[in-house]
């Protein structure tokens, strides 16, 4: 019995530690994304920073990951910049992807 009990530990642990991962990983590429889309809507330096905060905090508005596409896809249309919505999933899966890599890399 307790081999079960140990194997049940070992698979809670591994849920609560791939959902922080998960955390994580989308907080990082939520910022990534930000910077991107304000490197396409000319801001630098603080402002970029500020965007992509801003996007950061977009993500607490609904579970998944429309709200911070639609918060984009918002923006880029304020601005006239020419991106499909597309080219905006892609790159979220994309910098999905770096910011696992990234937190992988760092241990």
């Amino acid at each position: 019995m307790s081999n079960f009990k140990n194997r049940e530990e070992g698979f809670e642990k591994k849920f609560a530690h791939d959902e922080e991962l998960r955390f994580k990983a989308t907080a990082r590429r939520n910022k990534l994304l930000g910077l991107w889309a304000a490197e396409k809507m000319g801001l630098e330096g603080e402002a970029a920073d500020a965007y992509a905060m801003e996007v950061i905090k977009a993500d607490f508005k609904e579970a998944g990951d429309e709200d911070v596409f639609e918060k984009v896809r918002g923006d880029f249309d304020a601005k006239g910049i020419e991106q499909s919505a597309h080219q905006i999933r892609r790159t979220m899966s994309e910098l999905m992807q770096a910011a696992m890599d990234q937190l992988r890399d760092e241990g």
